[in-house]
């Protein structure tokens, strides 16, 4: 029975089989018609849609959309320092006013084939798409001439998928209405060029004082490169060295285009350009430290964000704090200058504890146009003097030696290609002294360090390595140094070049017991709609040991140790505050500083010029010091106030050589210690490190000429 049963099914089974496969095909044939009915449904009401997209009256379009605005606050959030669409400047200017150069340089850069497309480039949307996966890498627009005015002056800076569309169809409309001059014209008078400042004739007032009609060709290469990303490539910013290369793109594709001759090419290339001191604009507040903020913004969400997303943003810096630098740098700017050919100062105030910004005063008057003062000194690179010596210092008690380590303090010849007897620092040779030109003999490494002898400072970093140093430095925050073949022992002395703000942040991690907290200058960033997009969350990270940050601050902090080099009375100590500190002073004096900390504070100020002059030959305590005490004295009191936390004592063993009569006589460091092994055995053959006969003969020579003998 089961058997007749399968097989019956097995029959209907082949039976009803052609039925289905007929009726299968007859519903593949109705979807595909209702899907084509669809899309012609779809079809006409794109076409519908685009029909209906209308370009607004021509007379005004700057006035279409309204400009979406940064505003930027004090950590408080009450005080506003800057709203980047208040005072908008914008004069607008006919096409005949505007120079040739000025058309050809930003043709070149920006829409090679404008004079020749309906306004929109299939090739333009690829290469937009490609700049928008490589963040900051500049070259040409990746929109046409005419999309830039329809994204200008007619559509708003939403990021909705239909945006895009509209744009294209609206850049083909324009094209078809206005000539390419009217067009051109448009784009000229609606650019942005950062901060308020919008259309050809504003900018060329603002950076040249000029009219749009005089620019010649090297300001119209710096015309058109800082449009395409105002922020960055702003020239009172700190990517200057960038805006020349974009500059020089531009003159670069004027020439393969044929614009300009060889000849007009590398004398442009080789022209150097002042731009105009930004005004003083309306409203602003601690512009060094606001224009570092922008320039933030800028590096984490691009430029197109920061002009379109109308971020709101909380930044860390304590206005009181600010003003109280701001005033103390202008009231010491006009006597330095007088009394030491010192015309400029910065300074930059961190708490170690969270690495927020506190104040950020790049030069004594930010409007000063003679000393360039809109130029944020703070952030450039200058080479810090002995101020760098806490690191080096730092790596050696990293290797095993401590404050009580000797090292000898006397003239000593440290290039092994020169002369043993050489004390000179001529023709390859170096042969360093000291800032008064005196040597002392053996010393302590706290003493060392305190008096900011050099000498010993030398013989610190050969012992520590000049890469453990540099990796050091690095770690606790200083970003700007090279390798070690690029400095060599000069390197302690301030050889390499490092930022105020990079070496304030640094010292922060001798504050902070040797946690470092990389500075910030933003709490808190939100959009329009008030979403918060980014809030600072500390990321502290033990980066040097607690007992080597402990050495080096309370040797900065000792009185007794620094009285020989600043005196009992000195204006570095301030009553009632146990302040640790590090001046630093260039060999040519063109460079100043000193940077002090408390646990929950940290100072650095820079004293110098803008274009590299030396200043009158002073130590740094009468040039900088002056400036750094006057701010710590009004400063200070806001704070909580903190002791800094005691450095355990410890036996010395096995490095206290070399004092008379210890042992079998006076000898260096490197006869009693194998450097790659300090607190190993005394070394069998010292003459096999390289430098041992060269610091030998240095102590040999200073105990004749001391007529101390030697005990045999």
């Amino acid at each position: 029975m089961a058997l007749v049963t399968q097989s019956h099914c097995v029959i209907t089974m082949v039976k009803l089989a052609p039925m289905s496969r007929k009726w299968r095909n007859r519903l593949h044939n109705n979807h595909l018609f209702i899907a084509l009915a669809i899309l012609l449904f779809l079809f006409g009401i794109a076409m519908l849609w685009m029909a209906s997209i209308r370009i607004p009256a021509l007379e005004d379009l700057s006035e279409r959309k309204e400009t979406p605005s940064v505003k930027i606050y004090d950590r408080t959030g009450e005080i506003l320092l800057y709203d980047t669409s208040k005072d908008i400047r914008r004069k607008l200017v006919p096409f005949e006013e505007i120079s040739e150069a000025t058309k050809q340089a930003t043709l070149a850069i920006e829409d090679k084939d404008f004079y020749t497309h309906p306004g929109f480039k299939f090739s333009s949307l690829i290469r937009a798409l490609l700049v928008d996966v490589t963040t900051l890498s500049f070259s040409q627009g990746g929109s046409t001439i005419t999309q830039q005015v329809v994204k200008n002056s007619i559509l708003t800076k939403d990021k909705t998928p239909t945006r895009k569309i509209k744009e294209i169809i609206l850049a083909l409309k324009l094209d078809g209405v206005l000539s390419k001059n009217d067009i051109l014209t448009l784009y000229f008078n609606e650019i942005p060029y950062g901060g308020n400042v919008y259309g050809i004739e504003e900018a060329a007032r603002r950076f040249f004082n000029k009219s749009a009609g005089e620019l010649n060709l090297v300001e119209s290469a710096y015309l058109a490169a800082i449009p395409k990303a105002p922020t960055y490539y702003s020239p009172y910013g700190s990517h200057r060295d960038k805006l020349e290369e974009r500059k020089n793109l531009v003159l670069r594709e004027m020439f393969s285009d044929g614009l300009i001759t060889e000849d007009e090419y590398e004398e442009a290339r080789a022209t150097e350009t002042v731009f105009h001191v930004r005004e003083s604009t309306s409203g602003i507040r601690a512009p060094h430290f606001v224009f570092f903020v922008l320039d933030e913004l800028t590096r984490r969400y691009g430029e197109a964000a920061v002009t379109n997303k109308g971020f709101k943003v909380i930044t860390t810096l304590d206005y009181e704090v600010e003003k109280i630098v701001e005033e103390i740098a202008k009231e010491f700017g006009t006597t330095n200058e007088t009394n030491f050919n010192n015309k400029n100062n910065a300074t930059v105030v961190i708490d170690p504890k969270t690495g927020e910004i506190l104040a950020m005063v790049g030069s004594r008057n930010y409007f000063d146009e003679e000393i360039e003062g809109n130029f944020n000194v703070a952030t450039s690179h200058r080479q810090p003097g002995s101020a760098f010596k806490p690191f080096v210092y730092a790596t050696l008690f990293d290797k095993g030696y401590t404050p009580e380590t000797i090292l000898f303090d006397v003239p000593t010849q440290f290039s092994t290609t020169c002369s043993i007897a050489n004390f000179t620092s001529e023709d390859g040779c170096y042969s360093p002294s000291n800032y008064d030109d005196r040597f002392r003999g053996p010393m302590t490494v706290r003493n060392a360090l305190a008096q900011s002898v050099n000498v010993p400072a030398v013989k610190a970093l050969y012992l520590a390595g000049i890469r453990d140093s540099i990796n050091t430095a690095k770690k606790m925050g200083i970003e700007s140094l090279e390798g070690a073949d690029r400095y060599g022992l000069t390197l302690v002395l301030g050889g390499g070049e490092v930022s105020l703000l990079d070496m304030v942040s640094a010292y922060g991690v001798f504050a902070n017991d040797g946690i470092k907290n990389s500075y910030t200058s933003i709490l808190r960033v939100e959009d329009s709609s008030g979403l918060i997009l980014d809030a600072h969350n500390p990321y502290p990270t033990r980066v040097l040991s607690q007992e080597t940050s402990r050495r080096i601050t309370n040797i900065l902090s000792d009185k007794v140790a620094r009285a020989p080099l600043y005196g009992a009375g000195s204006v570095v100590n301030i009553p009632g505050f146990n302040v640790a500190f590090k001046t630093g002073t260039t060999n040519d004096y063109r460079d100043a500083w000193i940077i002090g900390y408390t646990p929950n504070l940290v100072v650095g100020t820079w004293a110098g010029n803008n274009d590299n002059s030396p200043m009158v030959k002073r130590v740094s305590g009468l040039v900088v010091a002056p400036i750094w005490r006057a701010i710590l004295d009004r400063v200070l009191p806001k704070f909580p106030k903190e002791d800094f936390p005691p450095l355990e004592q410890e036996l010395e063993e096995g490095l206290k050589p070399v004092l008379a009569g210890q042992m079998t006589g006076y000898h260096s460091i490197l006869y009693w210690v194998d450097k790659n092994n300090p607190r190993g055995p005394i070394p069998t053959l010292p003459e096999s490190d390289y430098q041992f006969q060269y610091w030998e003969y240095g102590v040999t020579n200073w105990v004749f000429n001391n007529s101390l003998g030697l005990t045999q």
